[in-house]
């Protein structure tokens, strides 16, 4: 059986969730990733993905209507899985449904109206108003209205499943890839000239919903220039740094988006990884994916209780307010004095990410999915 899993921007960040669907599902299925791409190529962390992907360059409309014919007759998988509830992936996904029959899961990771509405009424008024874009607030919008039309729902979260209902499957990672016993903690801060410094690491793009500012302030409380702050996924380094306040740019390192494989490495430098998500708009209907990054590596956690975080790290790590830099401070100084809680805590961690988490949790919901999908359509 081979199913074809639609991602809405194979560019962006948005291929992580549909190359892990994907990879989960290539241990049982035939499987290919299918898209657009807005920059041109895959997105860079994982550009090196062994599962086959049908890449088309996006366009606005009306050029886009030529595109998405091409996608249309691109798709040849027995099933469809629309990752991500847009236009490119699900719209697309039920065109092919009601043109040729086949069966039609959408997976849901994030609330992308959710993106839309942090502008504001005027802000919206004008993305509503954008009409060329084939991911436009007006079609995702209309998305929304059309998930009953799918023939089963999967959500990362519990605000996406009261939402739109569906089975809950978080992000998962491969924990015998992600495994804090392959990696040399002192020689990778060695290589990366962080040799005897304490390393609270950010991973992810830095926009302002994830937190980054928060975490920016807290480094001005600790003034400390032994404790270094590492930001992994920033587009432009030197841009990057330039924007951070000179009284602590000396405690800032900024390294480019790395390879999806070189990943655990980078994360075993870190005595900390800092996931200080605001709560707003962008972030109550998503869970971020590098949490359970930093799950599988054992390493000490601190975040914010926003979604679904205080639940999936279960006392596991160390909780604070969203847009509390203070609070930030004092948790990093507080595990940097109490280094044998903090290990506890991150063992602890990796052992509720090995049990819930790991990428044989998802293989096994989707492919429940999947048998309960194709039951209905044989009834």
């Amino acid at each position: 059986m081979k199913i074809s899993v639609l991602c809405f921007d194979l560019s962006s960040n948005a291929f992580g969730r549909a190359w892990l669907l994907a990879k989960a599902l290539s241990r049982v299925y035939d499987v290919e990733i299918i898209g657009t791409s807005r920059k041109g190529g895959i997105w860079a962390p994982m550009a090196h993905s062994k599962i086959p992907v049908k890449e088309f360059m996006w366009d606005r409309y009306p050029k886009f209507s030529r595109v998405k014919k091409n996608i249309l007759d691109a798709i040849d998988g027995d099933l469809i899985l629309a990752s991500k509830l847009m236009p490119t992936s699900f719209g697309i996904g039920l065109q092919k449904k009601y043109s040729s029959g086949k069966p039609l899961i959408v997976d849901i990771d994030d609330w992308e109206l959710g993106f839309f509405y942090h502008s504001g009424f005027w802000g919206g008024v004008g993305r509503f108003l954008n009409f060329s874009n084939p991911n436009g607030l007006p079609y995702v919008w209309r998305m929304e209205r059309l998930v009953g039309e799918a023939d089963a729902v999967s959500v990362s979260n519990r605000f996406l499943q009261k939402k739109f209902k569906g089975a809950l499957l978080p992000h998962c990672r491969d924990t015998s890839v992600l495994d804090p016993q392959k990696f040399n903690p002192d020689e990778m801060k060695e290589r990366i000239g962080l040799a005897d410094k304490k390393v609270v690491m950010f991973l992810g793009t830095p926009r302002p919903h994830k937190g980054l500012d928060d975490l920016l302030a807290a480094f001005k409380k600790i003034g400390d220039l032994n404790v270094k702050l590492v930001i992994i996924g920033a587009e432009n380094q030197q841009e990057f740094l330039k924007r951070v306040d000179h009284s602590i740019r000396e405690s800032v390192v900024v390294l480019p988006k790395t390879p999806f494989q070189k990943l655990p490495e980078l994360l075993s430098a870190a005595d900390i990884l800092a996931i200080p998500q605001r709560r707003t708009s962008d972030s109550v209907g998503q869970i971020p994916a590098r949490l359970f990054d930093a799950m599988s590596m054992a390493k000490p956690i601190i975040a914010t209780r926003v979604s679904d975080i205080p639940e999936v790290l279960n006392n596991c790590g160390y909780l604070v307010d969203p847009n509390k830099p203070s609070q930030l401070a004092d948790a990093i100084k507080y595990i940097l004095n109490h280094s044998d809680e903090a290990r506890v805590k991150g063992a602890a961690a990796r052992a509720r990410c090995r049990q819930k988490y790991d990428i044989h949790n998802l293989e096994s919901g989707l492919s429940g999915l999947i048998e309960q999908v194709i039951a209905n359509k044989a009834n």
